[in-house]
C-alpha cells in the first residue's frame, strides 16, 4: 500500500512536471509566434504619404497632346493632410522625384523609434518630353517642411539625414554608421487619368509605390 502511494505520488509529480513543461513550451511558441508576426508586420507595412487626383484633362487637336491638371495632396507622419498643390502638365505620364533613405532590416524589425521605416522627401513633379519637359518644385533644396518629420523631438536628426543625403548615398562607411541600407533618388510615375485616385505609399523596408483605385461612384459629377 505504501509503495502504491509512493508510486502514485511520483506519477502525479511526473504528470505535473509534464504539464508545466508543456505550458512553458506553449508560452514560448505563442510568444515567438507573436514576435514573428510583429517582425513580418513591420517589414511588410507601408504608409500612405500622398494622393493624386486628375481635376482636369483636355485634348488639344492642334498639338495632339493632353493637358492634365492634378491635385497633389501630401500627408504628414500622423496621417494629416497638408496644403494641396495643383500642377498642370502637357501630357499625362507624370513622375515624382523623391529622395528615399532605407534603414537596415534589423532596425525595421525592432521598430527603432527613429529608424524603424524608410523615410522620403518629395522634390519635384515632372513630365519628360524632350525640349518640352516640364518640372514643378514640391520641396526646395535644404527645406524640410513639418509634414516630413518622422518623429517628435528629433528635428536635428532628420535635418542631418537630408543635409548629408549624398554622403550616405556615396559613402558605405557613413551609411553603416547611421544604420542606413541605402539612399537614392526615385521617380515613381504612371499615366494619370480622370476618374482614378492615385495613392503614393512608402514601404517601411523599401521605396515608394503608386496604387490606384476608382473614384467612388457617389462623388462622380459632384462639385464638393
Amino acid at each position: 500500500m505504501k509503495f502504491s502511494r509512493m508510486f502514485n505520488g511520483l506519477l502525479l509529480l511526473l504528470v505535473l512536471a509534464a504539464l508545466v513543461a508543456a505550458g512553458l513550451w506553449a508560452y514560448r511558441w505563442f510568444e515567438e509566434n507573436r514576435i514573428l508576426k510583429q517582425v513580418i508586420g513591420r517589414l511588410t507595412a507601408d504608409s500612405r504619404i500622398a494622393e493624386v487626383l486628375v481635376t482636369k484633362s483636355e485634348y488639344d487637336e492642334t498639338t495632339r497632346k493632353v493637358s492634365t491638371t492634378i491635385k497633389f495632396l501630401e500627408y504628414d507622419a500622423q496621417g494629416n493632410p497638408l496644403e494641396p498643390k495643383y500642377f498642370t502638365f502637357r501630357g499625362n505620364m507624370i513622375q515624382f522625384q523623391s529622395l528615399v533613405i532605407r534603414f537596415h532590416d534589423n532596425l525595421v524589425k525592432t521598430g527603432d523609434r527613429l529608424r524603424g521605416r524608410s523615410i522620403y522627401l518629395f522634390m519635384k513633379a515632372f513630365v519628360l518630353d524632350d525640349k518640352a519637359t516640364q518640372v514643378f518644385n514640391i520641396t526646395q533644396p535644404h527645406e524640410i517642411p513639418s509634414g516630413y518629420k518622422i518623429s517628435e523631438g528629433s528635428p536635428s536628426f532628420e535635418q542631418a539625414l537630408w543635409e548629408d543625403f549624398w554622403t550616405y548615398a556615396l559613402d558605405p562607411k557613413a551609411r553603416d554608421r547611421a544604420g542606413i541600407k541605402n539612399a537614392q533618388i526615385e521617380a515613381p510615375g504612371t499615366m494619370f487619368l480622370p476618374g482614378t485616385i492615385y495613392t503614393l505609399a512608402i514601404e517601411h523596408d523599401g521605396g515608394i509605390r503608386i496604387d490606384t483605385k476608382p473614384v467612388p461612384e457617389i462623388v462622380k459629377g459632384e462639385r464638393l
